[in-house]
């Protein structure tokens, strides 16, 4: 069977050592791109479709964690996204969202005993990944590494962990703020630099990422449905699934349709 991998790897000297173990250790393995920073990661996974992804976690721009994220999300319909295995500099501590994860990990520097572990794990899961359950529990394990404290890139102003959530959204318009109630914003779009705040009246426009938003918002209320947007849940009237696994939510009072990718599927089940 041809495997193909991809190497994410932002230290020069740490991804030709890799590529060098792998070679050793898994000679059939083709390693298809070598690339140093998330937004490559993502841009020749979707060009190229390997087999599997070896991610640091922390590159300049997009974390692999984050990359992984967009990769899954975007992954063509009717075929297995690639199973990710990150490279991490992370302490015993932080380790344990991976263990619980159970999704695999290795420790830079790359020790040839571990990396061997990794292969034959690998190897196993290449066999089952066209069942379906072994691809949902792909995306859960990404799911939960995405949910995990300490895990993701850092934001660029921390919110305190039991901060009170937001109320107000303060939408600056030339020299006017509006003050936008929580309670009326059906969902959060990232675009770009900003963040729309969609309304059923109107839309608003804020200098605030969707990572930094997000620890400020109730996450009983407000439920991430796309790595770029997050949508009021009593907002939403239907959601249906599709063939490919996706999901077509219907918002109370807005024409159009949101789509929540295979990550979060699995918030919309009957009760």
């Amino acid at each position: 069977m041809n495997i193909s991998a991809l190497i994410a790897e932002d230290e020069p000297l740490l991804a030709a050592h890799l590529r060098s173990e792998l070679a050793r250790l898994w000679p059939e393995l083709h390693i298809v791109a070598s690339v140093e920073h998330g937004a490559a990661a993502v841009e020749q996974a979707l060009a190229l479709r390997p087999d599997l992804l070896f991610l640091d976690i922390r590159m300049p721009g997009q974390s692999g964690l984050e990359a992984a994220q967009a990769i899954a999300e975007d992954w063509p319909d009717g075929s297995a996204p690639p199973l990710a295995v990150f490279v991490t500099a992370y302490d015993q501590y932080a380790l344990q969202a991976f263990d619980a994860a159970a999704v695999d990990y290795v420790l830079k520097p790359v020790q040839t005993e571990r990396l061997a572990q990794t292969c034959t794990r690998l190897r196993a899961a290449l066999a089952q990944r066209s069942n379906g359950a072994a691809v949902e529990a792909a995306l859960g394990q990404l799911r939960g590494l995405l949910g995990a404290p300490g895990l993701g890139a850092p934001t660029a102003t921390p919110v305190p962990l039991h901060a009170p959530k937001l109320a107000v959204i303060q939408a600056g318009v030339g020299a006017a703020v509006h003050m936008v109630p929580i309670d009326t914003v059906l969902y959060f779009e990232a675009a770009d630099k900003y963040v729309r705040v969609v309304t059923a009246e109107r839309e608003h426009l804020i200098r605030t990422s969707l990572r930094e938003l997000l620890p400020q918002l109730d996450p009983q209320r407000f439920w991430q449905v796309h790595r770029g947007t997050v949508v009021r849940a009593d907002a939403i009237v239907t959601a249906v699934r599709e063939d490919s696994g996706k999901v077509t939510l219907t918002l109370r009072g807005h024409p159009h349709k949101l789509t929540a990718s295979r990550l979060y599927a699995s918030l919309f089940k009957p009760m």
